[in-house]
């Protein structure tokens, strides 16, 4: 292959996988050897509808496309065939989704994945890096720990308050009514 069509390829590997900021998403390196072209075409409609990309890339190429990237850590394990699965939310939402196809197609190998610099090696760091909160779950907890010591305030004020408030409003109608008040011992 000559020199113009593999920099062409980085090129498109370039366009294909950075952001508006130039800057590579994290990524899911996968293996789709042995998988049936039915399969394959498959898991990658279905993916898309989740807005998940795959693109096979040529490992010498691919190791000089990330070079000085976030997926820079992936070049390790770029040996065989291999695809990037990129895109969706986050690259946990594209490790839950990956996980669900393996379960149907079993030839389908995991090599690694890319979060916020971290590797995550292998089929045990992709089943790890699925179980993480994606980013709207962590938002959502952080949220709910901010919220809940006021919400528990709320409750505890709440409860005894409403007794005092049940109270007063007892004696200001025996007031208004213009009826004696007891002591209370």
């Amino acid at each position: 292959m000559s020199k113009t069509v593999k920099n062409i390829i980085m090129r498109d590997y370039k366009a294909r996988l950075a952001g508006p900021e130039g800057a590579f998403p994290d990524a899911m390196l996968i293996s789709i050897r042995g998988v049936k072209a039915v399969d394959t075409t498959k898991m990658r409609h279905g993916l898309a509808a989740k807005k998940i990309k795959v693109t096979v890339v040529q490992n010498a190429l691919a190791r000089k496309t990330f070079e000085g990237t976030n997926l820079a850590p992936l070049a390790d394990l770029l040996q065989g065939a291999n695809a990037l699965a990129y895109g969706g939310n986050s690259v946990v939402e594209v490790a839950r989704e990956i996980m669900t196809w393996v379960a149907k197609m079993p030839k389908l190998e995991l090599k690694g994945a890319i979060l916020d610099g971290t590797l995550y090696a292998g089929k045990a760091g992709c089943e790890e890096l699925s179980k993480f909160p994606t980013r709207e779950e962590g938002i959502a907890k952080v949220v709910t720990l901010v919220v809940s010591p006021a919400r528990n305030l709320l409750a505890q004020v709440a409860g005894p308050g409403s007794t005092v408030a049940g109270l007063v409003k007892s004696i200001e109608t025996k007031l208004e009514k213009g009826e004696a008040i007891a002591k209370v011992g």
